[in-house]
């Protein structure tokens, strides 16, 4: 049986258009770690030492965070999160501040974190912190990183914003 050129050529493009919706419908998160091309996939096996490769954040949308946080909450599974999923957090956070485990949070066990934060800040032991001190209790916060493009590709090639060389 011979098959109409016309014929192969419509199932070929159906193919090629289902393949692009389906593309299309994959989370932007998923599709990140995808090769498409061998030059990428040279890139890929061969990534340069000193060069941090750092998922870009804009990838990520609010919906696809949200969607996250919501499964997250979702223990069973079933689509919705009931009163009890969405406390079951909270009641662990309780549990674990309820050192004596009598259903009653003291304003000790309830601040034992900050008390020890204070506590190895003063060095002193005189119950009081010097500007110093008090320097050593600031919450460490890790730099933002930004992504990095390993060397080659073509978004390491493109001048950033506002570095378009002027002429």
């Amino acid at each position: 049986m011979v098959v109409p050129k016309w014929l192969a050529a419509t199932v070929v493009v159906a193919l090629v258009v289902l393949a692009a919706l389906l593309w299309r419908q994959t989370p932007p998160a998923a599709r990140r770690l995808r090769l498409t091309t061998p030059a990428a996939a040279e890139v890929a096996a061969e990534p340069a030492a000193d060069v941090p490769l750092v998922a870009p954040a804009s990838d990520v949308t609010p919906a696809d965070r949200e969607a996250k946080r919501f499964h997250r909450y979702d223990k069973d599974h079933d689509g919705t999160i009931s009163r009890d999923e969405y406390l079951a957090a909270r009641k662990k956070a309780f549990a674990k501040l309820d050192t004596n485990h009598d259903g009653v949070l003291s304003f000790d066990e309830y601040s034992v974190k900050a008390i020890a934060k204070f506590d190895a800040a003063d060095v002193r032991h005189d119950g009081k912190l010097t500007p110093e001190e008090f320097a050593t209790t600031a919450v460490k916060r890790k730099p933002r990183t930004k992504a990095v493009c390993p060397p080659g590709t073509a978004a390491a090639a493109a001048p950033a914003e506002g570095e378009r060389e002027e002429q």
